[in-house]
């Protein structure tokens, strides 16, 4: 009796074991491998009119600078302007002691009076002698001599004229004006210092309009046109925008760099634009076109090549593209890139997180 009972005991506890033996391979078999999901934000690529352009970096300069010089010497009596002071053309800049040189300009007169009262004698006894030549009355000698000395008084008068002319030129530059309208970029003199005639007192410089010089590369030189739109920025004045028009191409290439010099013509009416400014230039060299856009940043670049990421349904596709130029559309900062090959206008374009995605994985675009 009771053997049969542990036997019975027995083959209960096998049924259990069996039975959560069972139970634990259905729960084994239940467990399953769920897709991962890849969440992007995408943006339509878009078909917008742009011109073509060359970008480059330049610096503006002034339209006009002169070095003021003095053609006297002596000691300077007075100046009259400082750096940075707007002058007119024709304006008092500074003044040279002009005591000798108004002395100079009355010996000059004396000189030309007394060689002016000579002449008139000598006229009178030519006229006389002249008379008397004809009677027969003074020799062919007296009447030689006398034309002589006429031609000697006369060429006296020329020359005192001469002389009083350059004395009062001289008086006249001991007054340094301005040959220009402009500002006062440096001065290098002050008063009572003595001077010699070449020594630079002044620089002026105008600079309204202002020249933008910059270059740009040989093989965009077949693409430059004399009054073409040029626009630049500047670092002082990150919001504005200023434009001008190309004015000059220069005629050969810089061997060492292979690049042109061109230079550009600006409006600076409120002088905002300075000398020396540095300048990050957009020259536009043709009609507008019709090209496909995406966003900069959406590109994924693979040594020589470029790729982006379309969805279509609940998935990405990759595209290889070739690319052309880089605009900022709307003024704004972020850059759009021209798609030349490889996507249409309309396709959903990954702009943020496109570096999980690769061939056919699944996304979740985010609103």
């Amino acid at each position: 009796m009771r053997k049969t009972s542990l036997l019975f005991y027995g083959c209960i506890l096998l049924a259990a074991y069996c039975l959560l033996s069972l139970t634990g391979c259905k729960k084994k078999e239940v467990k399953t491998t769920t897709e991962k999901v890849i969440n992007v934000q995408v943006q339509p690529a878009v078909k917008k009119s742009l011109k073509p352009f060359i970008e480059a970096v330049g610096t503006l300069n002034p339209y006009e600078e002169v070095i003021i010089s003095t053609e006297v010497d002596g000691i300077v009596k007075d100046v009259r302007v400082d750096e940075g002071f707007l002058v007119s053309k024709g304006q008092i800049l500074a003044m040279i002691d002009e005591t000798d040189y108004n002395l100079e300009v009355k010996r000059s007169e004396a000189a030309l009076k007394q060689a002016e009262a000579t002449l008139s004698n000598t006229k009178i006894e030519y006229q006389r002698k002249e008379a008397l030549h004809k009677e027969q009355l003074v020799t062919q000698q007296q009447f030689d001599d006398v034309l002589t000395r006429l031609s000697l008084a006369d060429a006296d008068v020329e020359r005192a004229k001469a002389s009083l002319s350059l004395a009062k030129q001289k008086l006249l530059k001991t007054m340094i004006y301005s040959p220009l309208s402009g500002s006062v970029k440096e001065k290098k003199v002050e008063k009572g210092n003595f001077v010699k005639n070449g020594s630079p007192l002044f620089t002026i410089i105008h600079s309204n309009p202002i020249k933008l010089n910059f270059t740009v590369t040989e093989k965009d030189v077949g693409k430059l046109r004399v009054g073409q739109d040029v626009l630049f920025n500047i670092d002082a004045f990150p919001d504005k925008e200023f434009k001008g028009k190309l004015k000059t191409i220069y005629p050969s290439l810089e061997e060492n760099t292979r690049t042109l010099q061109v230079e550009a013509q600006v409006p600076n009416q409120n002088g905002l634009l300075k000398p020396g400014f540095f300048t990050h230039v957009t020259l536009y060299t043709g009609a507008e076109r019709s090209t496909i856009v995406v966003p900069d940043i959406s590109l994924l670049y693979e040594r020589d090549k470029i790729k982006i990421f379309v969805v279509e349904g609940d998935r990405a596709k990759e595209r290889f593209v070739r690319i052309g130029q880089k605009y900022k559309l709307n003024s704004g900062v972020r850059e759009f890139a021209e798609i030349i090959e490889g996507i249409k206008e309309g396709e959903l374009v990954v702009t943020v997180g496109q570096q999980n995605l690769f061939e056919g994985a699944k996304v979740n675009v985010a609103r």
